[in-house]
């Protein structure tokens, strides 16, 4: 079972949330590192295809019906310019369970990492194996503005990963 905090009166107020957690794991507020993790699923999707033809004329027009995508896992610290990230076919709770792992391998010695994410099944899923110096922290339902990593998102499909928007392909 995942070490997750259950939303509750004190998730309103994000300090005691957080001294919450250094109580928990008999350390200091300092020894807390804010992560932020989340995915994004990009691939391509083929879009309708047009053709130029005599009025009153039907031509052909076939379209590729395949589609391909893939999914990113990310999670950033802020606060220490830290970044773990992993490319997986699947976003499922062993795909979760990896990308923990890829976060725990980030996280300073000595330090506890608290990781901001949305309720996604597969988040706080019991078959994930969450590691000992992370703890989990959803956020609210409905607020991916409070997640950092929408922002990142936003930048990579801005930037790298559209063709039709950066024109780099």
């Amino acid at each position: 079972m995942p070490k997750a905090r259950a939303p509750s009166r004190r998730s309103k107020n994000f300090p005691a949330t957080l001294a919450g957690v250094a109580e928990d794991q008999a350390t200091d507020l300092n020894a807390l590192d804010i992560w932020f993790a989340d995915e994004a699923r990009i691939g391509q999707k083929n879009k309708l295809t047009r053709r130029w033809a005599r009025r009153g004329t039907r031509p052909s027009a076939p379209q590729d019906q395949r589609y391909a995508s893939t999914y990113i896992f990310g999670a950033v610290c802020p606060q220490d310019a830290k970044g773990a990230a992993l490319v997986l076919p699947f976003c499922n709770s062993s795909a979760m369970t990896l990308h923990l792992a890829e976060i725990s391998a980030m996280v300073s010695l000595g330090k506890h990492a608290v990781l901001l994410l949305d309720q996604a099944g597969w988040h706080l899923s019991g078959e994930v194996a969450v590691p000992a110096n992370i703890t989990l922290l959803p956020l609210p339902p409905k607020c991916p503005e409070l997640n950092v990593m929408e922002n990142v998102w936003e930048f990579m499909r801005d930037n790298w990963l559209s063709k039709s928007r950066s024109g780099k392909f």
